[in-house]
Parts: structure tokens; C-alpha cells; sequence
């Protein structure tokens, strides 16, 4: 049996936000739920967080996590402290504890589930995570000897000269035998620099210890301020990027690009410079997007290309093109071979087959039909000031530039809008609609005559 715990209690100072640490968004999702996400594949009995600061905040925060139990740390005294809230809730457990921390959201599941195999094939009361660096300075040095069996993990703050020459650092991350963790976490003394109890501690107490080096150190990374954050960022990018390369994708300009892990891409993409993808997005095969675009939780069928816009909940059919600067907001669904222009904002709007909205428009809460050609700066009115109201538009019909449909409307299949008018009444199939003004023309107008009686202006007097 396998039960994880993370610990999550901390502050966060050195961040200086409102918002706790562990609740800072990295890529999309939170440093808390990127843990949580990476021992998925472990398939464990049991999962405990361990909370302390804004505890309330971070429990609404992870509601929608099943089977996640909450432990309160108040106050907070140490990772071995933390360690030790659990002795009631896993009361009679047999199994292992992995121990993760909150704010070290790089660890692969391939990592983890190596460690679980290396605690359980050697038998050991305690398996942890090391890595080497070229300056561990404020890590713990994990002191092993002639065997390979660790004897001791020394918090950088108590080395000693000889120990601050160890390279091999604690990672932080911990697979115990539950039962003898158990039994000596209660024997943890305050007795160092900081005054806290070590989790650390335990493994001199414990009745054997070994170690897995990881083999990225990158992984083991922590976070406890934002440069830490940003160099996290930087890390995880590189590392989706570089996987969906290897899966075909071609990115110009990699480096100025970002991604979620919820992006997918289909083969023979082409992703230009400066474009960025969030959420659960998904681009279809043979797509070009960008340069300049963003795309927040969107869906893209196959050979779609887009150009410096913004694609945000929205669904684009196969072979459509969308930009250069349109705007697709949550609830546009463009069908197949639709052209969507320069300055085009379309929203809550289902557009048929092969229609065109060209330039300059706002196209909100209708039903376009397919073959429709919208002109430039036709704007379907929606909202009467309370409620919004929808526009229906007929297969091939076409409106003239400058156009005003005033919703509710209906506007049958192949009509024809006539530049500049305003239509307010519903328009049967095949009609010619006008909406206009009468021009007026006055010849000969020689504008109005300056007045005889005004007086001078007294800043610039004539």
C-alpha cells in the first residue's frame, strides 16, 4: 500500500504575495496541483495534504480533487513536525509514505516511480532523492559511506567544513516504511540552528537508508521566489516545447513561445514566433498559427491558419483563416472554409461553411449560414440595454458595408443588405433589404456666413 503526503504548509515570505505558495501558478496550472498531477501514475491508497498558512484558501482551492485529505500544521515547526500530524490519521497504516513538497513542481512520474521501485527492491526503512550540483550551497548534504548507504543528511546551516565539500544534495523527496517512521518521529529533538524539527532526522535514526540520484537536476527544483518561479517557468517550457518538437511540431522561434500542458498539437504544425497556448487547447494537423497569436482553451480542425489573433473558447472548423488582429471569443464556432479578417470580433456566434466576415466587424450571439459574405463594418446589434438578443442570417446572403442588424432578426437565405442600412424588421429569402436615409443634396452650398456682430476673441484676437 502507498500513501503520499505534501507538504504545503508553509508561507511563502520570501514571494511576497497575498496568494500562498503553493497556490502561484506555473504554466497554467498551480505549483500544488503540478505535485499532485506527478504521482497520478502511482495509484496511491492514500493522499494527505498537509496545510498550515491560509489553509482555507488552499483546501477551496483543490476542492475538486477527489479523495484528498487535509491535515492542519499550526503552528508550523519544521518538516519533521509536519511529519508527525500525520501519526493519527495513519494510524495503524502498513504500507509506504512518499514524501513530496509543494513547492517542487518539476519531478517527472518516470522519477517518482523509480523511487517507489528502488525503496521497495531494497528493502531499506527509508528511500530518498539526491542529486548532484556543481554548487550545493543551501542544500542539505546527504552523507553516505564506503557502501553506498546513507548515514547521515546534514541541513547546510550545521555542516561542518569537510560536509560543505559534499556534492550530493537532498532533494527533500522521501519514500519511508510508514510503521518505523512511525516509531521514531516522536524521538525528533528542536536541538539545531533553527530550532525546528528535521525531518532529516530520522534517517540517522532509522535502521537503514539508501538513496536514488536523479539524473536531471532541474527536477528537484524549488521555488521560493519569483525568480525561482520564473526560472521553474522557463524550465517546464523548454520541456513541453522540446516534446512536441520530438512529436513533429515545427516551432520558428521555440524560445518565444509558451505553452499549457493541456496544449496538444497534430503533425505538421507550423507555430510562428511569439504565440501562446493555454488551457486545453487543441490545433489540428497541418495548421500554421502565428506569428502574434493567442489561443486560451481552443479548438483548431486541420489546415486552420491564423495570424496575430485572438482565439479564446472557441471552435475553428478545418481549412478556415482567421487575422491578421480578429477576435474570436468564448462560443465562436466557425465551420469549415470560413475567412475571418483584420479587426473582426465574432462571439457566441455559430458561422456556416465557407462564409466570409472579411473586416471591421462585430458579429455577436448570431446564426450565419453558409456562403454568407458579412461587409465591412456590419455590426449585429444584440443588446437592448438589458437583455441580449440573436440574429439569424440565411445561407448566401450577403450584407453591404456599414450595415446595423438590429437583433431579434431573422434575415432569410440570399438576401441582399444594402450598404449603410439599418435593418430592424425580419427580411424573407431572396429580398433586396435598404435601411437608409434619403441623400440630400443642396447645390452650390456656400456653407454658413460668418457673423457680422461677434465679438473678438480676447485670447486671439483677430
Amino acid at each position: 500500500m502507498l500513501a503520499i503526503a505534501v507538504l504545503a504548509a508553509g508561507k511563502g515570505t520570501r514571494m511576497k504575495s497575498q496568494l500562498p505558495k503553493v497556490l502561484q501558478p506555473l504554466a497554467g496550472a498551480t505549483l500544488i496541483e503540478r505535485v499532485l498531477a506527478s504521482c497520478t501514475s502511482l495509484q496511491p491508497q492514500r493522499k494527505l495534504l498537509i496545510v498550515g498558512h491560509q489553509a482555507e484558501r488552499v483546501r477551496e482551492s483543490l476542492a475538486a480533487i477527489d479523495g484528498l485529505e487535509f491535515v492542519l500544521q499550526q503552528p508550523q515547526k519544521g518538516t519533521g513536525h509536519a511529519l508527525q500530524q500525520l501519526l493519527t490519521p495513519l494510524e495503524g497504516f502498513q504500507g509506504n509514505l512518499l514524501v513530496l513538497n509543494g513547492d517542487v513542481p518539476l519531478l517527472r512520474p518516470e522519477t517518482l516511480e523509480r523511487l517507489l521501485e528502488r525503496h521497495t527492491s531494497s528493502g531499506a526503512a527509508v528511500t530518498l532523492l539526491t542529486a548532484r550540483l556543481p554548487d550545493p550551497s543551501g542544500y542539505g548534504r546527504v552523507v553516505v559511506d564506503a557502501s553506498g548507504a546513507v548515514t547521515a543528511i546534514v541541513e547546510h546551516r550545521d555542516c561542518s567544513p569537510a560536509e560543505l565539500e559534499i556534492s550530493l544534495i537532498n532533494a527533500g523527496i522521501y519514500c519511508f516504511n510508514w510503521p518505523q517512521l512511525a516509531e521514531v518521529l516522536p524521538q525528533l529533538s528542536a536541538d539545531n540552528d533553527q530550532g525546528e524539527l528535521y525531518l532529516t532526522d530520522t534517517v540517522a535514526m532509522l535502521s537503514s537508508a539508501v538513496h536514488l540520484e536523479v539524473s536531471d537536476a532541474s527536477e528537484i527544483g524549488g521555488i521560493n521566489d519569483r525568480i525561482q518561479l520564473a526560472n521553474c517557468e522557463a524550465a517546464l517550457q523548454e520541456r513541453l516545447r522540446n516534446y512536441w518538437m520530438a512529436q513533429g511540431v515545427t516551432f520558428i522561434d521555440p524560445a518565444s513561445c509558451t505553452l499549457s500542458d493541456g496544449t496538444s498539437f497534430g503533425s505538421d504544425v507550423v507555430v510562428e514566433p511569439q504565440c501562446h497556448f493555454r488551457g486545453q487547447t487543441r490545433v489540428g494537423d497541418g495548421c500554421r498559427i502565428g506569428p502574434g497569436c493567442l489561443l486560451v482553451d481552443a479548438e483548431l480542425g486541420d489546415q486552420v491558419e491564423a495570424v496575430y489573433a485572438v482565439i479564446r473558447e472557441a471552435k475553428v472548423a478545418a481549412g478556415c483563416a482567421i487575422g491578421p488582429y480578429a477576435h474570436l471569443r468564448p462560443g465562436a464556432d466557425l465551420s469549415a472554409d470560413c475567412r475571418v479578417g483584420n479587426f473582426v470580433e465574432i462571439k457566441k456566434s455559430l458561422v456556416g461553411a465557407g462564409s466570409k466576415v472579411n473586416h471591421l466587424s462585430y458579429i455577436g450571439d448570431a446564426t450565419v449560414g453558409a456562403g454568407v459574405n458579412i461587409g465591412a463594418g456590419t455590426i449585429t446589434a444584440n443588446y437592448d440595454g438589458v437583455n441580449k438578443h440573436r440574429t439569424a442570417i440565411g445561407a448566401g446572403s450577403k450584407t453591404g458595408a456599414n450595415s446595423v442588424l438590429v437583433a431579434p432578426l431573422t434575415i432569410g437565405a440570399n438576401v441582399t443588405i444594402g450598404a449603410g442600412s439599418c435593418i430592424t424588421k425580419d427580411v424573407p429569402d431572396g429580398a433586396l433589404a435598404l435601411g437608409r436615409s434619403r441623400q440630400l443634396i443642396k447645390e452650390n452650398w456656400r456653407g454658413p456666413l460668418p457673423q457680422t456682430n461677434a465679438k473678438p476673441d480676447p485670447v486671439n484676437p483677430a
